[in-house]
């Protein structure tokens, strides 16, 4: 009963948002689970095509990372290179670049937060289409509650990747000086008017990653 009614409200949640998100030229779609969004992935990639991605919990918690390893897509696989940036530089290039956002609001704008810039850096220019995987618990009020949303997650992500930060530490957001702090760029899309649905959205009626 628990699950069928998050499923109820983040459901709703999409709906809602999703016009608004259309009206600002982003492609929008929602699915019920990591099953129909990797079906999808695989419907919206050619097979063949170069594709590349950000460091992104939710893509290996939905398995999505495992369908561009699979030799299907020739993957600029950032995780395994042994030269990262030059990967990363790359990816500019790419057919399709895959991450997640850390928020949408309810205004149809994108948050993320990073703490090298890649990520948003090709999200906002170089790979011809970017498509985002977003647990639909994401889904947040305003810019105001994406930043607090942000940081009550970064010190779980920093625990994660066993950085030696001091939220990583207290579990609380110290808004430090860390040369390992992983909050440096906070970046804001509101619209795609100016390449209609090079941006593709897919919602996901669970929860994904952090």
């Amino acid at each position: 009963m628990r699950e069928e009614l998050y499923k109820f409200k983040y459901k709703s949640l999409c709906e809602k948002v999703k016009p608004i998100l259309e009206k600002k030229q982003f492609e929008v779609y929602i699915v019920e689970n990591v099953q129909q969004a990797k079906e999808l992935v695989e419907k919206l990639i050619p097979e063949g095509s170069v594709v590349s991605s950000g460091g992104s919990l939710t893509l290996s918690d939905s398995g999505i990372l495992d369908l561009l390893r699979s030799g299907r897509y020739k993957f600029l696989d950032r995780y395994t290179s042994s030269d990262r940036r030059k990967t990363e530089l790359e990816a500019f290039n790419s057919d399709y670049y895959l991450c997640s956002a850390n928020a949408i609001t309810m205004n149809g704008e994108l948050a993320f937060m990073d703490g090298f810039g890649n990520r948003v850096a090709s999200v906002t220019y170089g790979p011809k289409n970017v498509i985002l995987i977003v647990s639909a618990n994401k889904i947040v009020e305003n810019l105001e509650a994406a930043r607090e949303r942000i940081r009550y997650i970064a010190p779980m992500n920093a625990k994660r990747l066993s950085l030696s930060t001091p939220c990583a530490t207290t579990g609380i957001c110290q808004d430090c000086d860390s040369p390992q702090r992983i909050c440096r760029y906070f970046h804001v899309v509101y619209d795609s008017r100016n390449l209609p649905k090079r941006i593709k959205i897919i919602f996901v009626l669970e929860e994904l990653g952090l």
